[in-house]
């Protein structure tokens, strides 16, 4: 796997609003972590960097506009004039100049990580397979929370990661690990 200097990293909604404990049980307690790792090695090889932030103009929204909610958290925000593209559904691809972005560095492949891994990065890795962008998921750069069903039963959220990730697999995204990632990005960096 060829990581070119003009590859991105997207970094899809990593946002004190998903320390509200509303969302519930958490898979994947490492993912700001390796997010961070990621936009680390990204900043040191001055490779594009693409901070999502999703927001809300309705006051009682965790996403709230105008609320601390939308902030980014600690160690993944943008610094020195970083692009961060601004959403208000799942897809970073809609409402944004992100697929525009994308096309003008004519890169061969994108790289997403983010939370959640079945709402926001699912809808925008689809998107960026069907565009032909090439995108490598970074599996243990999302998380995701616990879900109920229509029938009552909650799902966990380790099971719905790993089946988000399933499906994405091949038909989608490369499906790749952060230190996998990583070496790849070193080899051709």
């Amino acid at each position: 796997m060829e990581i070119e200097q003009n590859t991105p990293l997207i970094v899809i909604d990593v946002q004190q609003a998903f320390q509200h404990p509303n969302w519930g049980n958490r898979n994947n307690p490492e993912a700001e972590k390796n997010i961070a790792a990621l936009i680390d090695d990204w900043r040191m090889n001055s490779r594009p960097v693409f901070f999502v932030q999703h927001i809300s103009d309705n006051p009682e929204s965790l996403f709230y506009e105008e609320g601390e909610g939308v902030d980014f958290k600690e160690d993944c925000r943008p610094v020195n004039g970083e692009v961060i593209i601004r959403k208000t559904v799942n897809s970073a691809f809609i409402g944004t100049d992100l697929q525009q972005r994308v096309t003008e560095l004519h890169c061969k492949n994108v790289v997403i990580v983010g939370l959640t891994t079945n709402h926001c990065v699912e809808t925008t890795t689809r998107m960026a397979g069907n565009f032909g962008m090439n995108p490598i998921l970074v599996e243990d750069a999302c998380a995701t929370f616990d879900r109920r069903g229509p029938d009552g039963k909650i799902y966990l959220a380790e099971d719905i990661h790993q089946m988000t990730i399933v499906n994405l697999n091949e038909e989608f995204a490369e499906i790749m690990a952060t230190a996998q990632l990583l070496q790849s990005a070193q080899i051709e960096g």
